[in-house]
């Protein structure tokens, strides 16, 4: 069996009963980076062996996993913050377990968007997860697509390249768009900055960001919506002039 374990995206009671019971029992633990791991697990104070697998590496140890999987091995599967396989290493294991008639089973747990999407105040019951976008080729390619999307879209990017990303945003979908950064999410300094592009624009060309970071963006307005929209206000224009005995302009 593999078990695709959650772990914490910061504050280290984040993790599930269940998952600290898995680890304990495990016959091995594949982790992206052992260290970050191993602090997890010496928290914890659990001690099972432990194996680097990341994507640099997982096309060189994922048949050797799955082979130990067959013979019996019970094997867990983390990577250094929430839930693997989501923006993170994992997939390529998953899909060569269940194409090799291996059972997974992936627990409930932490990861970043959800509790960056619920907090935002952005509408919800209706979302798209994009995660990374490309850095370089095909990103705007995907950012033109991505102009017609009516459904609220959650990103995930490094503090470094956050201030470039929203004013790329500025461009495709107008400065007026209303957007969320989350970081830090469930740690000391988690923080929510709420605005419009051009608002967040302003904000982190005057405060760097730092951290870990969901980058949440409304979706476009239907144009049905905003063709009722305006000729509600243009009803309400008329009904305004009429009372003030107003004169409108032509074509309105």
């Amino acid at each position: 069996m593999l078990y695709v374990v959650p772990t914490p995206v910061g504050n280290l009671e984040d993790i599930t009963l269940r998952a600290l019971r898995i680890l304990r029992e495990a016959d091995l633990i594949l982790a992206e980076d052992t260290r970050t791991s191993g602090i997890l697990l010496k928290h914890y104070d659990i001690k099972r062996p432990l194996m680097a697998h990341h994507k640099f590496n997982e096309h060189q140890t994922t048949n050797q996993i799955v082979r130990r999987l067959q013979g019996g091995e019970m094997i867990a599967l983390v990577s250094d913050a929430g839930t693997p396989a989501i923006s993170d290493p994992g997939f390529m294991l998953v899909r060569a377990c269940v194409q090799a008639g291996v059972e997974v089973q992936c627990l409930p747990g932490a990861t970043a968007f959800v509790p960056a999407l619920v907090s935002s105040g952005l509408t919800n019951d209706r979302f798209c997860f994009e995660g990374f976008l490309p850095p370089k080729k095909g990103r705007q390619t995907r950012l033109n697509i991505l102009t017609e999307e009516q459904r609220t879209m959650i990103f995930y990017e490094s503090p470094h390249r956050l201030l470039k990303t929203l004013q790329q945003f500025v461009v495709f979908f107008g400065e007026n768009r209303e957007a969320v950064v989350v970081r830090e999410i469930s740690k000391v300094y988690e923080e929510s900055v709420r605005g419009t592009l051009a608002e967040l624009v302003e904000h982190f060309t005057e405060t760097a960001p730092r951290g870990e970071i969901v980058l949440l963006l409304s979706g476009a307005e239907d144009r049905e919506k905003l063709a009722k929209k305006e000729k509600k206000k243009v009803r309400e224009q008329r009904a305004a002039a009429k009372r003030a005995d107003i004169d409108m302009p032509n074509g309105l």
